[in-house]
């Protein structure tokens, strides 16, 4: 007589169940991830940034960002462009610009500022401020590309775009980030009031924090550094397992920069996923070597130690490390 229970299975194993359990839910994660990367992917706002012309620079080692900040009021309310002291001009002008390089071997990214007061040829408009080149009103971001190629020699592989609305939302869904300001700074124009040391920013703070000119012999070169670190700490924050394994924030913060953010039409979430982690590398963050500060056509403008920024781009068009002495100290 047999002891076996009907159905000849024998006792059921807990670990084949578990073993079940944990192969669904992995599937389940793999189909949510899927479906969440089409879906981010669907919502990224693509514009015609980056584009072929007669003596493009051929394509280099590593991997090319240009990223900008512009000072569009685009989506803030009267109530919010007072409460954030950013005015109420029209259009758009780039109040920030950076080159980022990611290398394609183990060395570290490297964030470039360039000053938006930089003295450079324009096509079609001879020298002028490197900004005017997206102010013209037949400029944009494809002319500010191409003008940032042509002085630096490099091909830009994917450009990224954030107005003033979008900065704050951003910031604000991971929960604010911390920063070490290096002095008080008091500027009713930016709407701060921030003392010295260590302190959490939330997103009108930070806004304020990287547009002020209230600090520094030359505002502009202590404006740039602000905004390199601040970059560095808000992508390093936003792609940390803290923020992003937690839906709380994760969600947010995911939708946030898909109705915020406009990136070139190369651009998908893959290199944006790329750009986060290459900010988490513990990035070499300068700027671009500076020769002097003329005034020109009753202007005051920034005109680049020519010699020395192309040692910089050279080294950064053979994917090697820039060298220490053009380095800003």
């Amino acid at each position: 007589m047999s002891l076996r229970p009907k159905g000849g299975g024998g006792p059921r194993r807990p670990g084949r169940w578990f073993l079940r359990i944990l192969a669904g839910l992995l599937v389940l994660l793999l189909v949510l991830a899927v479906g969440g990367y089409f879906t981010i992917d669907s919502r990224l706002k693509r514009i015609e940034a980056l584009g072929d012309y007669e003596g493009r620079p051929a394509d280099t080692p590593g991997t090319n960002w240009l990223l900008v900040g512009s000072d569009s009021r685009e989506g803030l309310t009267k109530a919010q462009r007072r409460k954030l002291a950013t005015g109420s001009s029209v259009g758009r002008r780039t109040d920030t610009m950076m080159l980022l390089h990611i290398p394609d071997g183990d060395g570290r990214p490297t964030l470039v500022s360039l000053p938006r007061d930089s003295y450079v040829p324009i096509d079609g408009h001879g020298s002028d401020k490197l900004n005017a080149a997206y102010a013209y009103s037949d400029g944009g971001p494809k002319l500010l590309a191409k003008t940032v190629e042509q002085v630096s020699g490099l091909r830009i592989d994917n450009y990224m775009e954030i107005g003033f609305g979008g900065f704050v939302g951003i910031v604000d869904a991971i929960g604010g980030v911390e920063i070490d300001v290096k002095q008080n700074i008091k500027d009713p124009k930016a709407g701060i009031n921030l003392k010295k040391g260590v302190q959490t920013l939330d997103g009108g703070t930070a806004l304020g924090y990287v547009r002020t000119r209230a600090t520094g012999a030359v505002p502009d070169f202590d404006r740039t550094q602000r905004q390199r670190q601040f970059f560095s700490a808000v992508v390093k924050k936003a792609a940390s397992p803290g923020v992003l394994l937690n839906p709380f924030t994760s969600v947010p913060l995911a939708f946030s920069a898909t109705d915020s953010v406009a990136v070139g039409t190369e651009t998908g979430s893959f290199d944006l996923l790329s750009l986060a982690l290459a900010m988490g590398d513990n990035p070499v963050t300068t700027v671009v070597p500076i020769g002097s500060l003329p005034t020109i056509n009753g202007q005051s403008v920034v005109k680049w130690d020519r010699e020395k920024a192309l040692r910089m781009f050279r080294a950064l068009a053979e994917d090697k490390p820039v060298p220490k002495d053009v380095l800003a100290k």
